[in-house]
This record gives structure tokens, C-alpha cells and sequence, in this order.
């Protein structure tokens, strides 16, 4: 009696534990189905596909080699690709022009850019978590000095082709002469020829472009705003949540300030939250 007993309590101890781990493994499920979904909503391919372009300190500035590469989309899309448990892939296109048509086509998963109307027609923005000013670039010697002298008739200005700018000062300034132009590299090249009059796109980019252009300057004042959210393909609203969340998380937990600091991204002012 003892003995059968003493033999039955390990018997209940399993079973209990057996019971424990299947309710345990139950409630779990959920869980990694979740968490499953959203990785290929966001991660079709098993991999985040980052898509950066080159010489921005908002996307990517590439180094001697991969592991010098610095940028705010750059950082930011690694630390999203950790917390969604997949492998970082970055993507790199030359401008801004080509990464957002490779987005609209689901050739890469997602975007750190700026959230305006007529891209939302295109993909899907998060809540926006950064603002920059958006001036002119103008090189040494010009005898442009403000805001209003850039917007005289005659004056040449280069705009990155198939950029937010382009379409922004097209209809702001509708007499205003717009140069596109296909790199940022081709931009200062092209102000140092005097081939362009000033260029015009956000002032993180700009001061980039001044630092190897010396006594250039970029105009005081601003002409527009960009508000930067993270943008992925229509049709993957499983991951939105996700990607909401991350982006909370990113900026209360200093993640993107970060990443603004190392990428020496300057002309960032408070952001307003637009959603």
C-alpha cells in the first residue's frame, strides 16, 4: 500500500506537468502564429528588406567597408529587423526616386522617408517620428542670400528626380526654372560647376552636400517641412501594429536619436506627431 502509494505520487507529479506544458503549449500558440503572420507581412522573403539610397544621412552613408555604414534609415531598419527576429537586408539604390518605385513594387519591405499625401496613395505610413527643415543649397560666392532671391524668375534649381521637392516646388513656385537631377553626388558637382543656381531638398541632406562644397551655405529660413515615418508596400496591414509599435518604441526608448547622432544628421526640428 505504501510502496503503490509512494509510486503513484511521481505518476500525478508528470501528469500535472504534462497537463501544465500542454497548457502552457496552448496558450503559446496564438502567440508564435502571431508573431509568424507578422514577420511575413513585413518579411516575405524570410529577410527585412531595408531599401536605403546612397549619400543621405536620412537613409545611408556608406563607409570603407559594409560595417562603416552609417544613416538613420540604415540603423533604425537593422535594430526594426532585430525586434521582428529576421535577418537585415539592405537594399541600396542610388536615389530616392528609384528606392520608392522599388517600394510601390514590393521589391523591398520597407522605407524611412517623407510621409506625404500622394506617397500614402502608394504604401503605408507609420506614425511620422522626425522633422527636418527643407531650404536651398546655394555655393561659394553666390549672390543668393535669401529665401525670396531663389524664387526670382531665371534662377536655376537642382531637385533630385522623382523626389517629394520636385513635385513641391513645382507647385509652390510654378515660374520657378527646376533642374532634376540624379544623384546627390551629381548635385554638388553641379552646383560647384555653376550649372545650378542653388538645389533644394531637406537641410540634412544639404548640410551633407556643404561640407565637400567649401564656402557653400545653405539659405536661413525654411520653404518646407518633411516629416518622416516608415513606409511599407499596400497590402501588408497585418504588420501594420507591428510597425506602429516599433516606431513608439524607437523614439521613446532613444533608438532614433541615436542613430540621428551617429549619422550627423542635422536640421532636425521637434516633430509635430502627424500622423
Amino acid at each position: 500500500m505504501t510502496s503503490l502509494h509512494l509510486a503513484a505520487r511521481p505518476v500525478a507529479r508528470w501528469a500535472a506537468a504534462g497537463l501544465l506544458a500542454l497548457t502552457l503549449s496552448a496558450g503559446a500558440l496564438p502567440a508564435r502564429a502571431f508573431d509568424a503572420a507578422v514577420q511575413h507581412a513585413l518579411a516575405p522573403s524570410g529577410a527585412l528588406r531595408v531599401g536605403l539610397y546612397r549619400g543621405s544621412p536620412s537613409s545611408i552613408i556608406e563607409g570603407a567597408t559594409p560595417q562603416d555604414a552609417k544613416g538613420l534609415a540604415y540603423d533604425v531598419g537593422k535594430h526594426m529587423a532585430a525586434e521582428l527576429g529576421v535577418k537585415f537586408e539592405p537594399v541600396i539604390f542610388p536615389s530616392n526616386g528609384p528606392l520608392l518605385k522599388a517600394l510601390k513594387a514590393g521589391e523591398v519591405d520597407v522605407v524611412f522617408t517623407n510621409a506625404t499625401a500622394s506617397r500614402a496613395r502608394d504604401m503605408d505610413f507609420s506614425q511620422t517620428f522626425m522633422a527636418i527643415e527643407k531650404s536651398y543649397l546655394v555655393p561659394a560666392g553666390s549672390p543668393l542670400k535669401t529665401q525670396d532671391d531663389v524664387h526670382r524668375p531665371g534662377v536655376k534649381v537642382g531637385v533630385s528626380k522623382g523626389s517629394s521637392t520636385l513635385k513641391e516646388l513645382a507647385k509652390l513656385y510654378p515660374a520657378m526654372t527646376l533642374v532634376p537631377v540624379d544623384t546627390l553626388k551629381a548635385a554638388g558637382d553641379m552646383l560647384a560647376g555653376h550649372q545650378i543656381d542653388a538645389f533644394a531638398t531637406n537641410n540634412a541632406i544639404l548640410s551633407q552636400i556643404s561640407d565637400r562644397l567649401p564656402g557653400s551655405s545653405i539659405l536661413p529660413g525654411h520653404w518646407g517641412m518633411e516629416h518622416f515615418g516608415a513606409a511599407i508596400p499596400k497590402g501588408r496591414q497585418a504588420g501594420m501594429p507591428f510597425l506602429r509599435d516599433f516606431v513608439a518604441k524607437a523614439k521613446a526608448d532613444g533608438t532614433i536619436d541615436k542613430a540621428i547622432k551617429r549619422a550627423d544628421l542635422r536640421g532636425t526640428v521637434p516633430d509635430t506627431g502627424k500622423d
